[in-house]
């Protein structure tokens, strides 16, 4: 089976959607995000004060760039942002699941094979 077609051209590569989700599921802070989001809403400054080491700055491009692709939703009213998400960021959610889980059940595994590496 062939995934690709070679030589991969770059405006392959960059037009790949495939490639594109990968670039959002791939950042630690959207990952995080889905992650709390999955359990309920959240309100902007509750996000905020749930995560250590995470800039205002950040949360607010990470939380941008998951309501542009439509994994989250953004709802404003008077007094407060709230965030949660969408049927398509439910959607998206057990795969990165699945890729969390084969990452903690191959741990020991690529631990292994990067001091193997680290030692040459």
């Amino acid at each position: 089976m062939y995934l690709l077609v070679t030589p991969v051209a770059a405006d392959a590569r960059d037009s790949c959607a495939a490639v594109d989700v990968l670039r959002r599921v791939g950042d630690k802070w959207s990952v995080l995000m889905l992650g709390l989001l999955a359990e309920r809403a959240y309100g902007y400054n509750e996000l905020d004060r749930s995560v250590d080491g995470l800039s205002r700055r950040i949360l607010t491009r990470t939380l941008q760039g998951l309501v542009r692709d439509g994994l989250v939703s953004r709802c404003q009213d008077e007094t407060r942002v709230e965030y949660a998400l969408t049927g398509l960021g439910r959607s998206l959610l057990p795969l990165v699941v699945a890729v969390g889980e084969w990452a903690e059940a191959h741990a020991a595994e690529i631990a292994g094979a990067r001091a193997a590496y680290d030692a040459e």
